[in-house]
């Protein structure tokens, strides 16, 4: 096992400690965890695209309601 030394902001360590207390974990677990968590979503082999474009405009018909009344009904 490697020792390493990291900087994190105060809020994110205060957090993982959290999450560490909260589930009787050392904070060193919690931080192997999340590694572990974000390698998933990161295989060897994955390539970025060259170049991100944005997605093809399609038309999603009549709006039901008008703009002026959409704060409204979202707080219904």
């Amino acid at each position: 096992m490697v020792k390493t030394q990291v900087q994190i902001p105060d809020a994110l360590y205060r957090e993982a400690k959290r999450i560490a207390t909260e589930n009787e974990m050392s904070f060193a677990e919690v931080v192997r965890r999340g590694l572990e968590e974000i390698i998933l979503h990161h295989p060897p082999g994955r390539e970025r695209p060259a170049e991100w474009a944005m997605p093809a405009v399609f038309d999603l018909g009549e709006t039901l309601a008008p703009e002026e009344e959409w704060t409204a009904l979202c707080h219904e």
